[in-house]
């Protein structure tokens, strides 16, 4: 791929989410971020200037829409808007985490689905392809009339837990039912063994944690999981899995979003480690032990094959199973 045909063609640009990871993104696709003026007027209302022309290019928006949810999206769809209005070719989002995953059907009566609202709410500002890592019910991209290329992180976690942790000895364990066929990938990953922790949740912010099935005695545990916020159903699980025999346990999250009280739940749990990715802003963890991965990489290997129309599937084999 020619790099000086990129650099013309092509054009990275971030809102306020996340600047860190886009320059690291911009920095593996090995061209600069662009110029975006995205501030506030004094209401509140959100201001968008392009600096540079982006009539006939490539645009990438660099947007996590995680932590403050609204403001970021928002930000997102007017920034779609005035790239289509200044004549760009094609419109991506880069949505490293996408906002509202969790509310993908309806569950109980009069509430809504949010997340198929946010893609047509998407689509409507004139994105044209979303790119994204672990969306929380991988059917989400069937809310969307155009292309959504979906990501993993576990490649990066798996990575991580196979120098951290003996493969005779580990259990990898989803923390709910709903967790299972991540946990079920993790464990073919890592050819560990399966557990699942059963659940029922009292309220938004309070799991009780009901049954473990499989083994776990004298075993490191890996609880799997997609997302945490107040990390409930994480700590309910890591006590169910030392309460039947555990070694240790160790949690692999793609997303937090984490609140004040989920880190002090997770510093009161049996968790000894938290893997993340960089997915979502930095933030303070009051001194818990965590290791936030990167996937700079993954985004930015990705938006190379999108911009030159090339398989993006290849990125995620080792999810499925194959590791060449």
């Amino acid at each position: 791929m020619n790099m000086n045909d990129m650099q013309n063609h092509i054009k990275l640009f971030t809102g306020n989410a996340n600047r860190p990871l886009a320059e690291k993104i911009a920095s593996r696709v090995g061209i600069p971020l662009s110029a975006a003026n995205v501030t506030r007027f004094p209401d509140g209302e959100i201001s968008v200037t392009y600096e540079e022309t982006v009539r006939g290019r490539d645009v990438f928006i660099i947007q996590s829409t995680g932590m403050l949810p609204n403001e970021y999206l928002m930000e997102l769809l007017i920034m779609t808007d005035a790239a289509r209005r200044a004549s760009a070719r094609r419109i991506t989002a880069v949505m490293p985490f996408f906002a509202y995953a969790r509310q993908d059907r309806k569950d109980r009566s009069r509430v809504p689905i949010s997340a198929k609202l946010v893609a047509n709410l998407l689509v409507a500002a004139g994105v044209d392809r979303v790119l994204t890592i672990d969306l929380h019910s991988p059917q989400i991209q069937a809310f969307f009339d155009i292309p959504v290329d979906h990501l993993y992180a576990a490649p990066l976690l798996v990575r991580y837990l196979r120098e951290k942790m003996p493969p005779d000895n580990c259990v990898v364990v989803a923390p709910d039912p709903g967790g299972l066929k991540m946990a079920h990938s993790y464990s073919q990953l890592l050819n560990a063994g399966l557990a699942l922790a059963g659940k029922h949740r009292i309220s938004p912010t309070e799991v009780e944690a009901l049954e473990l099935v499989g083994d776990v005695e004298g075993k490191d545990c890996v609880l799997a999981d997609d997302i945490t916020t107040t990390a409930g159903t994480l700590c309910a699980a890591a006590r169910m899995a030392k309460d039947n025999g555990a070694k240790s346990v160790r949690a692999a999250v793609s997303h937090c979003p984490i609140t004040e009280l989920g880190i002090q739940r997770l510093k009161e749990s049996p968790i000894e480690e938290l893997i993340t990715t960089d997915s979502l802003p930095p933030q303070s963890w009051n001194n818990f032990p965590i290791t936030v991965l990167s996937v700079a990489d993954l985004l930015g290997d990705a938006i190379k094959r999108i911009y030159g129309d090339e398989s993006v599937s290849k990125l995620f084999e080792i999810h499925q199973g194959r590791t060449q």
